[in-house]
């Protein structure tokens, strides 16, 4: 079904099925499958190409060679029903990837909302990728990584397997990631390590003085203090009563699967 008021260049090609919404916009020589759902006021600009099950939100702006909802690239996929879902309001640069998911997982790939996907990034099979994150050119997630909220992944940055990134994190250009990026943490390196808070970031998104300070506490309590991660927990856990930020840090800590940087 294809809305009324939806613009469609005539070398496109729109498979029966697929649902295209109000005030869309279909450049030339795109390709839409049967089973994409595309939300009011988005642009697909020329040569995209989305597969499905997909389903895209509104207000996107998809640009040229973008490759969305292809299957995975993981050898165990055998055509399985998996899904990609994209927010509302994200930007895809030139020749991004993001797969769908498997069916080893929860079968799905998830972006979140706001996001700006710059040129080559890929998003692996079964993702999760939170709000207002910045992925900088060629940044490259493994299958069944987790970005929070307002994470920068810097260029050619490479993050393994089942890693999480966690929000308002930054990661510098080029650096290989392995193991968990708590919250908050500046990290770069092969292999990826801390170097700090993402203060400027902090002060940016609204953070009082407080909790960056406490975040800084729980950051030296971890990383500066000669504590395992056991014990800067227990000091954490002090801060987490008073400051929502400092429980956020510590929350990840106990539910890092793959441990985190240090």
């Amino acid at each position: 079904m294809i809305h009324e008021t939806a613009q469609i260049h005539p070398t496109a090609i729109i498979e029966d099925g697929a649902v295209i919404g109000a005030n869309v916009k279909i450049g030339p020589f795109c390709t839409v499958d049967s089973k994409v759902e595309i939300g009011e006021g988005t642009e697909l600009l020329s040569h995209v190409v989305v597969k499905g099950p997909t389903t895209i939100g509104k207000d996107n702006r998809i640009f040229q060679f973008a490759s969305i909802g292809e299957e995975c690239q993981d050898l165990k996929f055998a055509g399985e029903d998996t899904r990609l879902e994209i927010g509302d309001r994200n930007t895809i640069r030139e020749s991004v990837t993001m797969h769908r998911g498997t069916i080893q997982d929860n079968g799905i790939t998830k972006v979140g909302s706001d996001n700006l996907f710059m040129i080559n990034a890929h998003i692996a099979h079964d993702c999760i990728v939170g709000d207002r994150c910045i992925f900088a050119n060629n940044a490259t997630l493994a299958g069944h990584v987790t970005i929070g909220t307002q994470a920068i992944i810097g260029g050619m940055c490479a993050i393994h397997q089942f890693c999480q990134i966690g929000d308002h994190a930054m990661l510098g250009g080029g650096s290989i990631v392995v193991q968990d990026v708590p919250p908050y943490v500046m990290a770069q390196g092969n292999h990826c390590a801390p170097f700090g808070i993402n203060i400027e970031g902090l002060k940016r998104r609204g953070f009082e003085k407080k909790e960056i300070h406490a975040i800084r506490r729980a950051y030296k309590a971890l990383y500066r203090s000669g504590n395992t991660v056991e014990e800067a927990k227990i000091e954490i856990a002090k801060e987490a009563e008073e400051f929502p930020g400092v429980k956020l840090f510590l929350e990840f800590l106990e539910n890092s699967s793959r441990g985190i940087i240090r």
